[in-house]
């Protein structure tokens, strides 16, 4: 090799390191504006801005790069430079794992929920009297379970159907929790509903049609209740954890999450069970992760293959309906399991649980 291909390598070299020196410091000067952007609620992406940087580099070229190539190399860097001030952003999260490394675990009356094991939320759609609430809290009890659903307040797609009885429903939550020794998780859409409701319930469930109700979010997490929230209908990942992070951003930690399905065009299911979200959610937060079996398929015949499935991908718990008499629910009739189904669908759903530890 001659000395003069030598030495040209030599200037390379140093170009190199003091273009990497360069484009780090542009990337140290692009955090500090991302951190600026964020605290005064400013979007991001800036195309008026790109075009404006695009434009004097394009006007002080002098060669030998075409405008066009100079444009794509610098697209890509302000593509990473944006990358990275989101994840700069990410960072920052409460919930994030990069912010809490260990697991968090709800204690719910001595239920674990988040510790390694499986937890179980069974209970009927809607509370429609003591018997029915009763006869399903009797069989989650005999099980050896902790957590009772139902809904008192009941946000309907249809404003003539049944809303729920309210406060009195709570009443018969906590009258039947109390007599079963069980933990009662039940749905507040109302923020003025929260004071009289956290004196009968253990958990405050926000649903898929409250997940950006910012303002049930931030009044969930000042109750200082465990929150169950869950995913909304057309909610991304990161959409569902900034929604978790308005309720840990008021100091209420006690905070699990619940994936029970999205809304695609298929027709087949209600609504599609996005499984992958499970180990995400797992990795990109700290908190327990749900799935919900019975509103993500809306079919009886899907639940047991959806838990497996849930359980098999690492949820931290399994949500599903059960009423004595599902033919006379006064909501989600079709989806809800009766008690000996329900007898089954554990007994079979336990199998699963026991082999996986093996």
């Amino acid at each position: 090799m001659s000395n003069e291909m030598e030495q040209l390598r030599q200037q390379m070299d140093k170009v190199n390191l003091e273009i990497l020196e360069l484009i780090n410091k542009r990337a140290s000067i692009n955090q500090e504006i991302g951190d600026l952007k964020t605290k005064q609620s400013i979007k991001r992406f800036d195309p008026v801005r790109e075009r404006e940087m695009l434009d004097k580099i394009k006007n002080n070229n002098s060669g030998p790069f075409q405008d066009s190539t100079l444009e794509h190399i610098f697209k890509e860097i302000f593509k990473a430079s944006l990358e990275l001030q989101e994840e700069d952003n990410s960072k920052a999260l409460l919930v994030s794992r990069k912010k809490q490394a260990e697991n968090t675990v709800v204690d719910l009356k001595g239920e674990q929920v988040g510790a390694g094991g499986i937890s179980y939320v069974f209970g009927p759609c809607a509370v429609e009297g003591y018997e029915q609430v009763a006869a399903v809290a009797a069989s989650v009890k005999e099980k050896g379970l902790k957590l009772l659903r139902g809904g008192a307040f009941k946000p309907r797609t249809s404003p003539y159907d049944f809303q729920g009885l309210g406060i009195e429903g709570l009443e018969i939550l906590k009258k039947v929790a109390d007599e079963y020794d069980l933990a009662v998780i039940s749905e507040i859409v109302n923020p003025a509903d929260l004071e009289k409701a956290v004196d009968y319930i253990d958990v405050v469930q926000i649903g898929a049609r409250n997940m950006q109700n910012f303002e049930l979010l931030k009044a969930a997490g000042d109750a200082g209740k465990p929150v169950l929230l869950k995913r909304g209908l057309s909610a991304t990942i990161q959409e569902f954890i900034n929604a978790a992070e308005y309720i840990m951003s008021r100091g209420n930690r006690n905070i699990m999450l619940c994936e029970r399905g999205i809304r695609t065009y298929e027709k087949a299911t209600r609504n599609t069970l996005d499984i992958s979200a499970v180990p995400i959610l797992k990795q990109e937060t700290h908190l327990p992760v749900f799935v919900d079996v019975t509103h993500s398929t809306g079919r009886r015949d899907l639940l047991l293959p959806t838990a497996k499935a849930a359980i098999a991908v690492g949820a931290d718990g399994v949500m599903a309906e059960v009423h004595p008499d599902p033919a006379v629910a006064l909501s989600d009739s079709a989806q809800q399991m009766d008690i000996p189904t329900f007898d089954q669908f554990f007994k079979e759903i336990k199998d699963v649980e026991n082999r996986l530890k093996k």
